[in-house]
């Protein structure tokens, strides 16, 4: 077989200067993205003396590309940008930087429209196969659409650019000009984070089911969350960026894209930003396919994906789920770019996941949630399209949930230190009620989640309850028999009030304690029992009650709820459980023979009394009622 010559390049390869030289004053010039800026055909720009005049810069992202002066930007000319990063952000004091507020998907359409006209492209592409085509390599986004309106396009040739597969192939004769470079490729390395970012990607990481399909935003908290997810399988990755992150999942078997829906075994994004560890991954690897930025966050392309996760992080959010994702503190600071697209997308399609996440306050204290946006919040995403919220305190489902249930829910993952006066905002704006109060200031216990498989072979969730779970517990209520509601609450009962709800779920988690059994999806659950407990400082001990909806009866879901519970009361030194029991409820006579320790009982006219005392880690006593009835594995009626 013959060996291929390299392709010609011809007179098309000049110098840097040469390249620029046919740059007219006023020109709008577009920069390639990130890692793939052009740096030695700006650094010529800029350099030149005299240099046209009146120049527009035009980049969605860039990194590195700007000439630095004592650690800061400094450019002789305009730009205008479509996603602000710590590089443009210092440009903005000098009235240099014109942002443009657009979702990317857009991008192209404003571009072939005519509305925004590119004069020049400057690009980084790799070198040539025999057949004349360059790679735009770690970056393909929005460089299609800008070659096919560019008047005059110019490349540096990087043997260090890798050539990735995808719509990431030019033809030389699409260029007007190449510059042959041998630098290495930018790099980029996301800054370490602390203990509330690392708590934040716990909780996201939780939330993410095996076969899903995973966009990463540029934020440092959803890349961290990615180390979290060495535990599952076969995931996929439909992203509009890439870090190294990904490359650590592919080589632990975790990303395989087996169960995509679209772009099965393939890793699909746009641009990518890392170290040449990712770069060098990525080159000639089928494995991976660049798209155009459009064809990737468009949300119809998105919703395609089953099982889609969209991770975004965000600056601020107020109590009724409105987003800031492109201001802080009064700037401009990164930008709406793929957000509102996959944030759609994903919850169009099936079991997908679109997920905000923020620190609860900002470096200097701060609340991130707020009752309401503040001048300088712009609202990047609208209430409307906001479903999961996620900080270091918990998470908050937002999605069909009125303002009342916003406000409640995203009080609960605000910072301790806010949440009184969250409420009280709350309630001054008439968002919640004047009576509601929160019990608990502590973190929601993620880690007391568990899924439990009961006698039937259902699986219900176990997990603490919250002051937001009030509704669900007077559905379950309204489910029980008239039976069922004297036997739990000792009356006839013909609904609850809020504050009778509030007791049940809105709880401290130290003396009054609370769990339910939910089954279905975070974003619909159900509640189908509950088991909560109130210590008695004197002795110790604490009375238990149950609820059980009619149709988990005799699964074993009261047994299952009873362990729970007793095993959050052992770590917390509880003496033991203490219950008043209907004598002819005999559900919950077996459900508290079954506790585990030293039982002992009473009676009187109308009660039984039963004491368990906890005999220590795994040590059981045999229950005299176990004893005299010797019955077979029963269920809390309620």
């Amino acid at each position: 077989m013959a060996i291929a010559k390299p392709f010609d390049i011809g007179p098309k390869l000049v110098s840097a200067q040469r390249a620029v030289s046919p740059i007219r004053a006023g020109s709008r010039i577009y920069i390639g993205t990130g890692c793939a800026a052009p740096h030695s055909l700006l650094a010529t720009l800029e350099t030149m003396e005299p240099g046209p005049a009146d120049l527009e810069f035009v980049s969605f992202l860039t990194t590195s590309a700007l000439p630095q002066v004592e650690g800061a930007s400094r450019t002789h000319y305009r730009h205008r940008a479509f996603f602000v990063g710590s590089e443009m952000r210092g440009l903005a004091g000098s009235s240099q930087l014109d942002y443009v507020p657009i979702s990317l998907e857009e991008v192209p359409r404003l571009l072939t429209s005519g509305r925004l006209p590119i004069d020049v492209a400057l690009l980084q592409v790799s070198p040539p196969d025999a057949r004349g085509y360059v790679s735009l390599g770690v970056s393909v986004d929005l460089a299609p659409a800008i070659l096919s309106v560019a008047r005059m396009v110019i490349a540096e040739v990087n043997p260090a650019m890798p050539r990735t597969h995808g719509d990431s192939f030019v033809h030389l004769d699409r260029f007007d000009a190449l510059v042959k470079v041998d630098t290495p490729v930018a790099e980029y390395v996301h800054p370490k984070i602390g203990e509330i970012a690392e708590r934040i990607a716990r909780y996201i990481a939780s939330i993410i089911d095996d076969g899903s399909t995973l966009q990463i935003g540029l934020g440092r908290v959803p890349n961290e969350a990615l180390s979290y997810l060495k535990d599952r399988r076969d995931l996929g990755i439909h992203s509009d960026v890439i870090t190294d992150g990904v490359v650590d999942l592919v080589e632990a078997g975790v990303v395989t894209g087996r169960r995509k829906s679209r772009h099965r075994d393939r890793i699909v994004a746009s641009y990518c930003l890392g170290t040449r560890r990712l770069y060098d991954f990525i080159d000639d690897n089928p494995g991976f396919e660049f798209l155009p930025i459009d064809q990737v966050c468009h949300p119809r392309h998105v919703s395609d994906q089953s099982r889609m996760v969209s991770i975004t992080q965000a600056f601020a959010i107020d109590l009724t789920g409105q987003v800031c994702v492109d201001q802080f503190e009064g700037e401009f600071y990164g930008g709406v770019s793929t957000q509102v697209g996959f944030i759609r997308g994903a919850a169009r399609s099936h079991d997908g996941k679109p997920i905000i996440c923020l620190s609860s306050t900002t470096d200097d204290g701060a609340s991130r949630i707020k009752p309401l946006l503040e001048a300088g919040d712009g609202v990047g995403i609208a209430r409307s399209d906001v479903h999961y919220v996620i900080t270091e305190y918990g998470i908050a489902y937002l999605f069909g949930k009125s303002i009342c249930e916003r406000a409640l829910a995203l009080i609960e993952v605000a910072h301790p230190r806010w949440r009184e006066e969250l409420l009280k905002a709350a309630q001054k704006l008439g968002y919640v009620r004047a009576d509601q109060y929160l019990a608990s200031q502590a973190a929601y216990s993620v880690h007391e989640e568990r899924i439990v498989t009961l006698k039937n072979g259902s699986k219900v969730m176990m997990r603490p309850a919250r002051a937001a779970d009030a509704g669900a517990l007077q559905r379950l209520f309204h489910r029980l028999s008239e039976d069922d509601i004297y036997t739990r609450f000792f009356r006839r009962v013909r609904s609850l009030s809020y504050p009778d709800l509030q007791t049940l779920c809105n709880v401290n988690h130290e003396t009054n304690v609370a769990f339910l059994a939910v089954t279905g999806p975070r974003e619909n659950e159900e509640i189908v029992g509950s088991a909560c407990y109130f210590l008695s400082p004197t002795t110790n001990l604490a009375e238990v009650a149950f609820m059980i909806a009619p149709e988990f009866q005799g699964a074993g879901l009261g047994t299952a709820l009873q362990a729970c519970l007793q095993e959050y009361a052992m770590s917390r030194n509880v003496r033991g459980f203490v219950f008043e029991i209907l004598p002819r409820n005999t559900s919950m006579l077996r459900l508290a023979a079954r506790t585990q320790g030293i039982i002992t009982t009473s009676r009187d006219e109308d009660t039984v009394h039963v004491t368990a005392l906890f005999s220590g880690s795994g040590s059981t006593s045999r229950s005299p009622l176990r004893d005299s009835q010797d019955l077979p594995g029963g269920e809390v009626a309620a």
